[in-house]
């Protein structure tokens, strides 16, 4: 499948479809990687919640599993400043659940914690050498940027705005993903914290796609062949999808998870900072509609997910999702019950069909 509209980026990072798998940390694993690379798209190993000899191990599955390129993805993010005040009236707010919980109020607050990309985890990307890095909320510092392109690996980041992508350019990456404003999971903004600087994909593509050099890739609201016609059609040379993958079976939801994609409309998705400090989208949940998707007093990422852990320990394993993070963008009406592998071949035919007409 080489007769595409761009082959750019499928002879940068060295696969056959214009397909990647996004990362979506805490959901997919190297078994959801491996299908998709096999399949000839770029599978995605999120690495942010594991530890380095988690890292480590998924790295090794995948070498056993598959002979294509891998994609490595870390958060470079600058870690929360203590903030105790800020921290107790958060857990303040939370109080009225775990009373009705029966949730221990008093004991010490867990720490939830998404380490950002150091030396360490550097130290693994120069061993294993994937050929692809791929950072969420801009860049890692410069020193750790040019060792990972010392490795041949080519660099990928998020971009939410053309600022955003102008800047990502000049620093170097190789190619830019314009995350509309559609995207699942986190947003990827970095140069503001501002969320009316937020862009949707079908505005965002074009122009990103004018405003640098590099390829570009469209994510957010892609969810079928029809999203990725169209994002070919604005200039991007592929697409990254989150969502549909978490349909496959080799996702890493939970039961109440996959039952809320299923069932959840197009319009049952909000962007909230309840359960990291940052802004991510996902379907609302009661502690969503309770307290307002977005609120003041959530502490900075990624410590705002401690508080409610206890309360996350008691519900989840009742089945229950009141406290629960479930990522989803705004196509996940489009999902289908596909394997990973069957999915980016079955996309990647569509689209290949429908740009032949």
């Amino acid at each position: 499948m080489r007769q595409w509209p761009d082959t750019r980026l499928l002879d940068l990072l060295g696969i056959e479809l214009p397909i990647l798998q996004a990362p979506m940390a805490g959901s997919t694993g190297s078994a959801m990687a491996i299908a998709v690379s096999n399949a000839g798209g770029l599978g995605s190993l999120p690495c942010a919640t594991l530890s380095l000899e988690q890292i480590r191990a998924e790295l090794e599955a995948f070498r056993e599993g598959s002979n294509g390129p891998l994609n490595v993805n870390f958060f470079c993010h600058q870690p929360a400043q203590p903030d105790p005040a800020r921290d107790a009236a958060w857990k303040l707010a939370l109080k009225p659940y775990y009373e009705e919980l029966g949730a221990d109020f008093d004991a010490p607050t867990p720490v939830s914690n998404r380490a950002p990309f150091d030396d360490a985890t550097c130290q693994l990307v120069e061993q294993f050498k994937p050929a692809v890095v791929s950072f969420h909320f801009g860049l890692p510092e410069a020193c750790l940027l040019k060792r990972v392109k010392a490795t041949g690996a080519k660099v990928l980041s998020s971009a939410t705005t053309v600022d955003e992508a102008l800047w990502l350019e000049d620093h170097g990456c190789d190619a830019i993903i314009a995350m509309g404003y559609e995207a699942g999971g986190h947003r990827g903004m970095f140069l503001s914290r501002d969320l009316n600087t937020q862009v949707g994909t079908l505005a965002l593509v074009p122009q990103v796609v004018d405003a640098v050099k590099v390829p570009v890739i469209a994510a957010g609201g892609i969810g079928d062949h029809r999203g990725i016609v169209a994002a070919l059609a604005l200039g991007a040379s592929a697409v990254q999808l989150g969502t549909a993958y978490l349909f496959c079976p080799q996702a890493k939801v939970s039961a109440a998870h996959r039952q809320a994609l299923h069932s959840a409309k197009e319009s049952d998705t909000a962007l909230t900072n309840l359960f990291t400090g940052r802004p991510a989208r996902g379907i609302n949940t009661r502690i969503m509609r309770e307290l307002g998707p977005m609120s003041a007093l959530a502490p900075h990422f990624p410590l705002a997910g401690g508080a409610l852990m206890p309360l996350r320990a008691i519900s989840e394993p009742k089945g229950n999702s009141d406290f629960s993070n479930l990522w989803s963008g705004q196509a996940l009406r489009l999902g289908q019950a596909l394997s990973a592998d069957e999915l980016t071949r079955t996309l990647a035919e569509k689209a290949l069909a429908q740009l032949k007409r």
